[in-house]
Formats: structure tokens, C-alpha cells, sequence
């Protein structure tokens, strides 16, 4: 019987996920998964039944990826599932770039028990003069599932698109609309009016906006952030703010600093917030986690490759291991040497780690699973016979 620990509130469509001999449950003690989303797992015991986590979302700055990869803890997150939310936010944050929306709807609200207002409307509303989107250049840097959709759709706004990713997948390529032109990073920020980044936050990315960057940026450009803060130099942007060489920027990650800056507009992390997109990112992570703990597979992992194969055969057998050399033919030999074919072999690396799947036509004995852990290299062995 699984038992998954939740560590957040999850929508029930999780449950539906799991089969009945599964405890989806926030009283679990010691867990064989967790699901989660914001809870900050830095300080959380790594139980030894621990086999995988799953963040229901995109990003896993709260979960401690080192060790979990250490102790042969796969980490899952869900890619796309809240991605429909985010684009959605992200084209209303265009149209609030381009017309000072939340400007004038403050001022109305200064206007209550005004005699005239209609007068007073009419009179100030000319403060509050913006441009549509239509005929602008829209600068999407990074191409996932978020990036796509939002170049997609900008485009049927009529919008010029260029995008910007050294890291497009086949499958991003084959979904991007073909009016999408690519360029590199510094011809982007010139032309583009309107700029809107969709990367992870890693030590390439943190504070990609800093004041060099901003500088090459084309004068008056709205700047849209709905990725990560720390993509941006809080500094820089208040400068560029006050001089103008930003007319907007819009982040979904406020700040100290920010709230309340002029031209600034602060949305308090609202990109995946919809029912909808909670029910999605849910139903994946389930998902992920029940295809690893009964089949091995991984998808979507961001600490081990993606390994994933259906089970046709008597037995499987995954290994988790560094990635050196040897440890493939000195794993088949052990194997062979117990007279059993391999029916099919997978083994994929990211980084120092990889994973193996091996199909066998009969079980191995106990022997052969013990001289397999024993390598210097494996850090877990799993059998599902």
C-alpha cells in the first residue's frame, strides 16, 4: 500500500490519480512520495522509503535538489500543466503595459462623491493615454510550453514576434507559429517594445536584466516578468523606471522595493491561479508519481533523465547510478551471468547522474540484485517482478 504525503493543499483531482490502494494524506509519517506545491522542503527529513517528489507546478526552488539526487530521490515537477494560466496573465499584462489600465482605475477611485463625474472623467482622462499592442514587437525570451503559447497567441493579436531560446526543444519548434522570427538576445532587446521572459532561474539567468542588459533595451519598452524575481537586478529596473528608459514593468514576484515604485506594477503571483490550472498541474504530478512507483518510469524529472518504457516483460529492473564509465557492461554481465536475457535496455544521463531500465525474461536471483547494488557507482536499485 503507497502512502503519499501532501505537504500542501491539493486539488481532489489528485485522488483520482492514485489507485484505491494508494493513502493520499497530510497524517502519512513515512512516506513512499510527496506532493506538493510552496512548502519549502530545505529543512524536511529525507525519509529512506522516499522514492520520489512531486511539485504540482513548474518550478522547485523549494525542494533540495542536491540531496534528493544524492539519496536516490527522483524530483518531478509539471511542465505545461499551468501553462494556459500563465499565458492568459501574461497577454493581460500586455494590454496593462500598453495602457496605463491600473492608473486610471486608481484615479476613478479618488473621484467617489465628486459631483460630476462624469465631467471630471472626461476632463482627466487624457493622463491616462496609452497604445494598443497591435503592429508592436513582442520579445519572448525563452520558448517552453509558456513561451510558446504566449508568441502564439501575441501573434494572432496581431503583434510582430521574436523570440529568443538556445535551448528550443524539437517539440517547442514544432508547436511555435511559423510568423515567429528568431533572433539573438541583444537583437531582441533592441526591437522590441514589449519583452516578456520565460526562463528557470538558474545562475546563468539570475539577474539577467541588470543594468547592461536594460541599457540595450529599445527607450520606453514594457518589461513582463513571470518566471522567477531574481531574473531581474531590483536596482537596475527602478532606475530605468525613473529614467524612462522602461516605460513599465509588470512582475508576478513583488518586492519590497518595487511596490508602490512609480510605474511598477506588482501582481502577487497569480500565473498559476486558477482552478483550472491547479486541477492540471495535480492530476500530473499524480501521475508522475504513480508511473515511477509501480513501473519505474520517469517523466518530467528534474534531477534524473527521462527513462520511460512500457512493461512487457517478467521482470524489471532500474538502476540509478553515476554517470562513469563501465557501469552498463558490468551491470548486463552480472546479469547474463545469471543466465537471463535482457529483453530491452534503456540508460540515459543528465549531468553526473543516470538511470537505467533493463526488461528481463525471467527474475534475476537475490545474489545478482545484491552484486548490483555493491557497485561503488549505483546509489538505488529497484525490482518489480
Amino acid at each position: 500500500m503507497p502512502e503519499i504525503l501532501k505537504l500542501n493543499e491539493i486539488s481532489e483531482v489528485a485522488n483520482k490519480e492514485f489507485p484505491e490502494s494508494y493513502v493520499f494524506s497530510k497524517e502519512v509519517k513515512d512516506p513512499e512520495g510527496i506532493m506538493l506545491r510552496s512548502f519549502n522542503m530545505h529543512e524536511y527529513p529525507l525519509g529512506e522509503k522516499l522514492l520520489a517528489v512531486a511539485r504540482a507546478g513548474a518550478g522547485t526552488n523549494n525542494i533540495p535538489i542536491p540531496a534528493c539526487t544524492e539519496k536516490g530521490i527522483v524530483v518531478f515537477n509539471t511542465p505545461g500543466a499551468n501553462a494556459n494560466a500563465v499565458k492568459e496573465l501574461v497577454i493581460c499584462e500586455l494590454f496593462l503595459g500598453g495602457r496605463k489600465i491600473v492608473d486610471a482605475i486608481e484615479w476613478v477611485k479618488t473621484l467617489k462623491g465628486t459631483e460630476g463625474i462624469s465631467k471630471a472623467v472626461e476632463k482627466g482622462k487624457s493622463s491616462f493615454v496609452g497604445h494598443e499592442v497591435l503592429g508592436k514587437t513582442l520579445g519572448v525570451i525563452g520558448l517552453g510550453a509558456i513561451g510558446v503559447m504566449v508568441a502564439n497567441t501575441a501573434v494572432e493579436l496581431g503583434m510582430n514576434v521574436i523570440g529568443y531560446d538556445p535551448y528550443l526543444s524539437i517539440s517547442g519548434a514544432l508547436h511555435l507559429d511559423n510568423r515567429v522570427h528568431m533572433a539573438d538576445l541583444p537583437a531582441l532587446l533592441q526591437k522590441a517594445d514589449f519583452v516578456t521572459v520565460h526562463v528557470p532561474l538558474t545562475p546563468s539567468t539570475e539577474r539577467m536584466f541588470n543594468a547592461e542588459n536594460i541599457a540595450k533595451m529599445k527607450d520606453g519598452s514594457v518589461l513582463i516578468n513571470n518566471s522567477r524575481g531574481e531574473l531581474v537586478d531590483t536596482d537596475a529596473v527602478l532606475e530605468a523606471l525613473e529614467s524612462g528608459k522602461l516605460e513599465r514593468y509588470i512582475t508576478d514576484f513583488p518586492a519590497d522595493k518595487l511596490i508602490g515604485a512609480k510605474n511598477c506594477i506588482c501582481v502577487p503571483h497569480l500565473g498559476a491561479s486558477t482552478p483550472e490550472a491547479e486541477d492540471n498541474c495535480a492530476a500530473m504530478a499524480a501521475r508522475e508519481l504513480v508511473d515511477y512507483i509501480e513501473n519505474g518510469n520517469i517523466t518530467h524529472s528534474v534531477n534524473y533523465p527521462d527513462v520511460c518504457a512500457p512493461r512487457s516483460s517478467v521482470c524489471r529492473i532500474t538502476v540509478m547510478h553515476e554517470n562513469v564509465k563501465e557501469v552498463i557492461s558490468k551491470i548486463t554481465s552480472l546479469i547474463s551471468a545469471g543466465g537471463i536475457n535482457i529483453a530491452n535496455l534503456l540508460d540515459k544521463s543528465k549531468g553526473n547522474t543516470a538511470y537505467m531500465l533493463l526488461d528481463l525474461d525471467d527474475i534475476p536471483d537475490d545474489s545478482v540484485i545484491e552484486k548490483i547494488k555493491a557497485m561503488e557507482s549505483v546509489s538505488r536499485v529497484r525490482v518489480f517482478c
